[in-house]
Order: structure tokens, then C-alpha cells, then sequence
């Protein structure tokens, strides 16, 4: 890591993105500093999800530098080696196990042991991609770019729903030494759709309305749908009640495209009807496909850390509209490992084609895992 410890510092001001700013901290080696945390806030400095998140990168890696000042505002990050080994985190009930996953699908090819880790809290809520939906598009992606082998799986053994969590999921994620170029640029057409309708602590039958809610708006587009009612009982149903839906749409080039919703925590806002969760999620579905692309908003930032660490060739991949945290991203990749992509809008001339695409191009800039040279 010689090298690498030459190139100065990064500095940033604020508390927004700090998962974008440690996670490629970790992978290009450099320092961060991020200063002004919610300085002017009631309540300064580091939420105790993040504060959390920050324990389970110094879990994942050995030999980081954390240093955090006395009131949480200022934070000093030097990065050591992504280590991995078997590890357990209890996540915080602030957010859900989506909030930690989604950065540990970055990191874990790149450890030097193959990453098993037990990740316990809340499973679903409304703010974080679910478990279920990392599983049904994240891990394809990872295949994709030659992340596969019989190790990589995501399993959910709890469910946890907010405000008190209780779940659990194990990721477990092969080591690579070096990621594929990838040449993702037709997505297809929608062939079929999955589902899963979960219910905890409430009546099993409220899975059964959510269902046949959903199906009463997809089934007008295609016949292939089939949404699996997971009613969990005793110790696996956490400790708060409540009820949600996930869907996944794949196309004939196998691209999958997702969307989710979940009910109001227990004690919070108004009730949901079972009816209009499953409604409402299946229009969001469809807003998506509208999107469309080859990968959907919520992994628009994981492929694009993908394409940029790919061998040192053309990476190709079109994406539906860009959410602003991905653009956010885009510029951390050029700040971190001097990354630009070349960034083409299509227009849909075709007519149910859903919105303009966005051709995203860039050479991989040959990241290799440092820890696997030696085999």
C-alpha cells in the first residue's frame, strides 16, 4: 500500500454521501477527511447509524485510522486492508440492513478472505432497499461482472420490520482478483415478474390481499406473474408487526427491475390498506419499467463502481434516468480514481420504449485485489 499513500488526502464538508466517500476511500487506498457533520444541527455530528456504519468498515478492514472529534462533527478515515473472514454486525434500528448491504455488495469481491458476515436488525422499511430487492437484482449484477461461484448468497433467516428489527440475513460473497468488462447495452423486453408479499406479526391472510391487488393491475401486461406469500411465525417474524411487497420485473436479456413498499411502522403515521400497498407498489413497478435501462435506480451506483474497476477495457451500460445520488457518484469515481465516463442521452424513438435512456461508457481503470496476488 506504499504506493498509494503518497496521493494526498480528500477533504469534504457535510454529512450527505458518507457511504459513497468511505466505501471508495477503502478501494483507492486514499485518506478522507469529512468536516462539518450537521454542524449547525440541534443535534451535532454523526448519527448513530452512521457511527455504526463506520464500526462495520473498521470490522471489514484491518489496520484503519478512524478518528472522530468530540462532538461527531469532524471525521478522519485513513484505510487499512479489506480483510473480511467471518464476521456478525448488529445494524442499527434507524435504518435498515439495505443501508449496510448496499456497501458491503462494493466491497466484498475485493477482501482478502471471502466475506461471510450475519447482519442483524430491521430487514424492510421505507427509506433503504430491502434485503429482498439486493437479492433479486443486486446479486445478478454481481455475476455478471464474473462475481459468481457457489458461495454468493444472501439469505434472509429473519424478518425484521421497524421500529425494533429483529431480523436477520447472512451475505456470504466470494473473493475475486479482478472484474470483467462488461457489455450491457440491450435490455430486452419484460418476460416475467416475481414477487414476494410478506406479512409478520399480522394476519397471514393480509399477504393473500396484497397479492391479488397487484396482480389485478399486472396481469392487464402479461400473463408470468407469480408474487410467493412469505408469512413468517414465532422467533423469524422480528419484534414489531407488519407487512410489505416486493417485485422484480426480468426482461429476455436479464436485466431485472424492482420495486418495493412497505407499511408505516407500528405506532407511526396512519394505518396502510393491505389493497392499496399492493396497488401502489405494482404502479411503482411500472414507473420503473418506464425507466427502464439494463439496471434499475437502486444498483445504478454498484455497476457503475463495477464498470470503473474493470480490466482496462471499454465497459458499456445503459441506464434509465440518472437519480441525483448517482450523479453524486459520478463525481466521487472522478475524484477518487480519476474516472470519467462518457455519458450519451438515447431518445426513445420508439414507441413503448418508456423514457430516454443513457448510454454510460468508461475504460476500467484495471483494479486488481491487492490481497490475491499470490495464488
Amino acid at each position: 500500500m506504499a504506493s498509494q499513500s503518497h496521493s494526498h488526502s480528500l477533504s469534504y464538508a457535510g454529512c450527505n454521501f458518507l457511504r459513497q466517500r468511505l466505501v471508495l476511500a477503502t478501494l483507492s487506498g486514499r485518506a478522507v477527511k469529512i468536516r462539518k457533520i450537521r454542524a449547525k444541527d440541534d443535534n451535532p455530528g454523526l448519527r448513530d447509524f452512521e457511527a455504526n456504519f463506520i464500526r462495520l468498515i473498521d470490522k471489514i478492514t484491518n489496520g484503519s485510522r478512524i478518528e472522530i472529534n468530540q462532538t461527531g462533527t469532524t471525521l478522519y478515515y485513513q484505510p487499512g486492508l479489506l480483510y473480511g473472514g467471518s464476521l456478525e454486525h448488529d445494524c442499527s434500528p434507524n435504518r435498515s440492513i439495505g443501508y449496510y448491504l448496499e456497501s458491503l455488495l462494493c466491497l466484498a469481491p475485493f477482501m482478502k478472505h471471502s466475506l461471510r458476515i450475519v447482519l442483524r436488525g430491521v430487514t424492510n422499511d421505507q427509506v433503504d432497499p430491502s434485503v429482498d430487492i439486493l437479492k433479486a437484482t443486486a446479486l445478478p449484477l454481481l455475476k455478471r461482472f464474473g462475481i459468481d461461484g457457489e458461495e454468493l448468497e444472501l439469505k434472509i433467516i429473519r424478518r425484521g420490520m421497524p421500529p425494533k428489527g429483529g431480523g436477520e440475513v447472512v451475505f456470504v460473497c466470494p473473493v475475486k482478483k479482478a472484474v470483467k468488462p462488461v457489455q450491457f447495452t440491450d435490455p430486452g423486453k419484460i418476460k416475467r415478474i416475481r414477487g414476494v408479499a410478506y406479512s409478520v406479526r399480522v394476519s397471514p391472510q393480509i399477504a393473500n390481499r396484497i397479492v391479488d391487488s397487484a396482480r389485478s393491475i399486472l396481469n392487464k401486461f402479461l400473463p408470468d406473474i407469480y408474487i410467493y406469500t412469505d408469512h413468517m411465525k414465532g422467533t423469524s417474524s422480528g419484534k414489531s408487526p407488519g407487512f410489505g411487497l416486493s417485485l422484480v420485473a426480468e426482461t429476455t436479456n436479464g436485466a431485472f427491475l424492482s420495486a418495493e413498499l412497505a407499511s408505516n411502522p407500528q405506532g407511526d403515521g396512519v394505518a396502510v390498506l393491505p389493497e392499496d400497498l399492493g396497488t401502489n407498489c405494482a404502479k411503482l413497478l411500472l414507473e420503473e419499467i418506464y425507466r427502464g435501462g439494463c439496471v434499475d435506480s437502486t444498483n445504478q451506483s454498484l455497476v457503475l463502481l463495477l464498470m470503473t474497476l474493470g480490466q482496462q477495457d471499454v465497459s458499456k451500460v445503459l441506464l434509465g434516468t440518472l437519480s441525483p445520488y448517482t450523479i453524486e457518484f459520478l463525481r466521487h469515481l472522478r475524484s477518487y480514481f480519476q474516472v470519467m465516463f462518457k455519458i450519451e442521452t438515447k431518445p426513445s424513438n420508439e414507441e413503448r420504449k418508456g423514457g430516454e435512456k443513457i448510454l454510460m461508457t468508461c475504460v476500467g481503470i484495471g483494479f486488481s485485489n491487492l490481497s490475491k496476488t499470490v495464488k
